[in-house]
């Protein structure tokens, strides 16, 4: 059974709290993911200090005069707070991961001794980011929110000049909308990107709701990411967007369900829990009413009834004109060996 790898995306909502972020790893443990995932960056590095915030950010911060800057400097972790994080998901035996969003933050993160890497899809387009990410020669999760198919492949083609390996890739589909509207999602799009560049693929998900992302999984996504928070009504960016603890679980269970549905072999034949069930459910061929020896049984004689371990409905025709060679009663199955 394929395993799908499911990221819990805390981002930042955090909050700038290291409190907050233990306990957010604390709900992703509970929830069984196999990530929990925070944001490695500096303001000063990936934000203009006059940059305005996004439409979405301005609603769910409540703080229209401040800028972009002042939200993600209020966001930054620390180098002390990465390494109590890490520290903290190790005694909780999950997996920290993170998204850089800047070169200096892919060094950062690739001398924590990093074995996976996130693009996510604002660096879609960001050359230097996308070399750097291919020269440390891991496997890379590569988002593609706002993109076109043009887009992925010119970003598909920086990854593997520079040394990232086609086997090494999934890409997944996204919607960098918070939160996604329904109508908008358009997954099938998902299944265009392994079409058009053969390679692993998922869904990064901000849509409201656990749908989406389990019907990813039931059409073939290998990792699906999702935002997560303690409490959708915290001020900050992302939180609107986000799952809360019971809904991740949720989630998680869901997925982990999808997984074993879709693992069958494909062949359509009785399962090993319904073989049972067969000659209960199905109905064999019985009398109607008393008939006596040497009557020769007509339509009107014979009644499909449960059990169906006799003769199947199936002979109907067959067992019209056939003689009784003894006495049956009206109830009664028939079989062959009363028949001549």
């Amino acid at each position: 059974m394929n395993r799908t790898l499911i990221i819990a995306e805390a981002g930042v909502n955090h909050n700038g709290d290291i409190d907050l972020a233990k306990k957010l790893i604390d709900a992703a443990v509970d929830a069984g993911v196999d990530f929990v995932k925070f944001q490695t960056f500096k303001a000063n590095k990936i934000v203009s200090p006059n940059a305005k915030k996004a439409d979405y950010q301005i609603k769910n911060t409540g703080e229209e005069v401040e800028s972009q800057w002042e939200m993600l400097k209020k966001l930054e972790l620390s180098d002390t707070d990465h390494q109590e994080l890490i520290s903290y998901c190790q005694k909780k035996s999950i997996n920290f991961f993170s998204t850089a969003f800047d070169v200096d933050g892919i060094s950062y993160l690739s001398s924590l001794g990093f074995n996976l890497f996130k693009i996510p899809s604002g660096e879609l387009t960001n050359f230097p980011y996308l070399k750097a990410i291919a020269q440390t020669k891991k496997p890379v999760i590569l988002s593609t929110g706002m993109a076109n198919l043009d887009e992925i492949r010119a970003a598909i083609a920086v990854l593997i000049t520079n040394g990232t390996k086609k086997e090494q890739l999934t890409v997944l589909h996204c919607n960098t909308e918070y939160p996604t509207p329904m109508y908008d999602v358009n997954l099938k799009a998902m299944l265009t990107i392994k079409k058009a560049f053969n390679v692993s693929i998922g869904y990064s998900d901000h849509t409201l709701g656990i749908e989406v992302p389990i019907a990813a999984v039931a059409m073939g996504a290998t990792v699906i990411e999702k935002h997560f928070t303690l409490d959708r009504n915290l001020k900050g960016p992302d939180h609107k967007a986000s799952l809360e603890p019971k809904e991740l679980k949720d989630m998680v269970d869901a997925i982990r369900n999808i997984e074993k549905a879709i693992s069958g072999n494909g062949l359509k034949e009785p399962s090993l829990s319904e073989k049972k069930n067969i000659q209960i459910a199905r109905k064999s061929i019985h009398l109607s009413k008393d008939l006596s020896m040497g009557s020769v049984i007509t339509e009107l004689d014979i009644i499909p009834l449960r059990p169906g371990d006799g003769i199947s409905p199936m002979n109907w025709d067959k067992v019209i004109g056939k003689t009784v060679v003894r006495d049956i009663k009206k109830f009664d199955k028939i079989i062959w060996s009363d028949l001549l």
